[in-house]
């Protein structure tokens, strides 16, 4: 009897442990993990594969809370912070097919400004991303879009 008591115990136990780790999700973790943005390179990089990647480490922390994104298009829009890293993290692990090339037009010790251009097989997306310092850590605070 005792052996029965504890066979359901240790399955029951399995169930709960198995139920936990389903409930937080595939790299429920990786969402909130620290990233180095202690420059402004690793925080640009950072910025190209969260979104031409689908990486989602580091999404909370990578944009400063006044972070604004505007895209010219034909129905010009904007996003702020909490937009942006609520669709991201919906495209978490999703690549892009394209081509992406980085220049930095202009950088200073607390500030920066990259061109990010993403080559797709029917247009190019044009990114202008401003990151600024904050503390000891850099954050992307604008971006702005335009599409050919």
């Amino acid at each position: 009897m005792d052996t029965l008591v504890k066979t359901f115990a240790a399955a029951a136990l399995i169930a709960v442990s198995t139920f936990a780790m389903a409930a937080e999700g595939p790299g429920a973790k990786a969402t909130n993990a620290n990233v180095n943005f202690s420059t402004a390179d690793f925080a640009l990089d950072h910025y190209v594969a969260v979104t031409t990647e689908g990486e989602s480490a580091g999404v909370e922390q990578l944009f400063a809370t006044d972070f604004n994104k505007k895209i010219q298009a034909s129905n010009a829009q904007n996003h702020n912070r909490s937009e942006v890293v609520k669709s991201l993290k919906k495209q978490k692990g999703e690549k892009l097919n394209c081509t992406v090339k980085t220049d930095i037009i202009e950088e200073s010790a607390d500030y920066m400004v990259a061109k990010v251009t993403l080559k797709f097989e029917d247009f190019t997306k044009t990114d202008l991303v401003t990151l600024e310092r904050e503390g000891n850590t850099w954050k992307v605070s604008q971006s702005f879009n335009s599409y050919k």
